[in-house]
């Protein structure tokens, strides 16, 4: 198989995330001025308990699948064989879970108000399955899911600003929701044949798959539990003002998070086949580079967040959602704490087959963050549940980083990591002055945001380069050979 660039793979999945960020920076403003606070709420309520179940369809299939199958996939019958396996296993969880969220529908009498949406979003849970992202993963190929992004993005933008123009309207867009996240799976489906041709089959070797793919979805389950249930018992303990004012802080946090995520993502799949094949200074060179890279992008990200909350609130969300400034900034500060995590779990621990720790990691996690919450939110409120977030990233960040202590000593107490930490930080004081300038010097809530966020990117750059910082240096010479290769 030929082999992928990882920048190549870094640019389009970075394309994928920015279309998934401008998205919701598109339709959020719009939408969150038609439908009404309690609408957000429920429409936010009913996409989070939905996810439970989508989560139980998953299985953690997509994880194992990506560890495994990148061990295979210069086997076309192996990959085959393997890919069937997986992709039927996801059929019968995908079944036991409508069969469980019909269930809870019909036991639970308070979900009425909620059961339309619930019915809509539910069509992500066959969706998903018939996705089967993780062969695009395996094969480091996203270049279709990366246009499929875009036109579907594109329709259902129109079709928002078509549809949505009333308070009541918050069902058609829970529609569009799904259409744009997963309305084109079927097609994914279809266009894995360029690589191998899947079916179901019953001829699983249940022994082999169950265990591993278990472990992941408790820890899933655990992951989940601790990044949704802030919303559930915020939900239980308040109402569904509260729920929106709360979701509209995640929602930005999320944009912001997905974002950065993108390099992590493309990388995961190249660093199992490393480890798969026990090339360990391949392994080690490829997670020094992750590291590093992710070290001077989200430290800035948290910080700018954290200044701009309140003109990032007002542009997104409009006035009506302003108490949300501070749960913003709270929560900003969890970006930084879960990308790390991720790294620590899906980079280097789960491709390790460490999944037991990272299950009782984020099993401990999700405890404290249940607990929190209880503790937090009948005082705090929505600035509660961002709180036990952060609280619950650094912890499981903290966990996960010792789990994998053997393995990342190498990588995370280099000369260069550090001293990239250091610089990162230095320049994160430039972000805070710049914001503070802009703040006194324009009344114009564009004119400041737009100020703001190109001058701290200059200041942060101009520290880091003027400091010797590698990352730098290197992107700033590609740069200079890009503008002279097109003079």
């Amino acid at each position: 198989m030929k082999k992928k660039s990882i920048g190549l793979n870094a640019f389009l999945n970075g394309l994928r995330s920015v279309l998934n960020l401008i998205f919701p920076l598109i339709t959020f403003p719009y939408v969150s001025r038609i439908l009404s606070v309690s609408g957000i709420g429920i429409y936010n309520f009913s996409n989070t308990y939905i996810s439970y179940f989508i989560l139980i369809a998953g299985l953690g299939i997509a994880t194992y699948a990506v560890r495994e199958g990148a061990k295979y996939r210069n086997d076309q019958k192996k990959i085959e064989e393997f890919s069937s396996q997986i992709f039927s296993i996801n059929m019968i969880a995908t079944v036991i879970a409508y069969i469980l969220l019909f269930a809870s529908l019909l036991i639970f009498k308070n979900l009425s108000n909620y059961v339309s949406c619930i019915l809509i979003f539910s069509l992500q849970i066959l969706f998903a399955t018939l996705g089967t992202e993780w062969i695009y993963t395996i094969y480091e190929d996203y270049a279709y899911i990366t246009v499929r992004s875009i036109l579907f993005k594109i329709i259902s933008i129109f079709l928002l600003f078509l549809l949505v123009k009333k308070p009541e309207d918050y069902l058609v867009y829970a529609g569009i929701t799904v259409f744009a996240g997963v309305g084109s799976n079927i097609l994914n489906f279809i266009h894995t044949r360029k690589f191998i041709h899947i079916h179901l089959t019953l001829n699983i070797n249940w022994r082999y798959h169950l265990k591993p793919i278990l472990v992941i979805f408790a820890s899933a389950v655990a992951v989940t539990i601790y990044v949704s249930s802030d919303t559930t018992i915020l939900g239980l303990l308040k109402n569904d003002y509260a729920v929106g004012i709360y979701s509209t802080a995640v929602k930005i946090y999320q944009m912001a998070q997905s974002l950065l995520s993108a390099i992590l993502l493309v990388t995961i799949p190249r660093l199992a086949f490393l480890w798969g094949q026990k090339r360990l200074r391949e392994y080690n060179s490829v997670l020094a580079k992750v590291i590093n890279i992710l070290g001077i992008l989200v430290l800035p990200a948290s910080v700018g967040l954290i200044m701009l909350s309140r003109e990032v609130v007002l542009i997104i969300a409009g006035h009506k959602f302003l108490p949300s400034v501070n749960s913003l900034q709270i929560i900003s500060w969890a970006i930084v704490f879960s990308i790390f995590a991720w790294i620590f779990s899906d980079c280097v621990l789960i491709p390790a087959k460490r999944e037991n720790l990272v299950l009782r990691n984020t099993l401990i996690t999700a405890i404290e963050n249940i607990v929190l919450n209880f503790i937090l939110i009948p005082s705090m409120s929505y600035d509660g549940t961002s709180l036990s977030t952060v609280i619950a990233e650094f912890t499981v960040m903290i966990m996960n980083g010792y789990s994998c202590r053997d393995i990342i000593k190498p990588v995370i107490f280099k000369k260069d990591t550090v001293r990239n930490l250091l610089e990162s930080i230095i320049g994160c004081i430039g972000i805070v002055v710049i914001c503070l300038l802009c703040n006194f010097g324009f009344d114009s809530l564009i004119l400041k945001t737009i100020f703001s966020v190109v001058l701290s990117v200059i200041m942060y750059g101009a520290i880091l380069v003027l400091l010797g910082n590698k990352i730098a240096l290197f992107m700033l010479d590609r740069a200079k050979m890009i503008v002279k290769s097109k003079l």
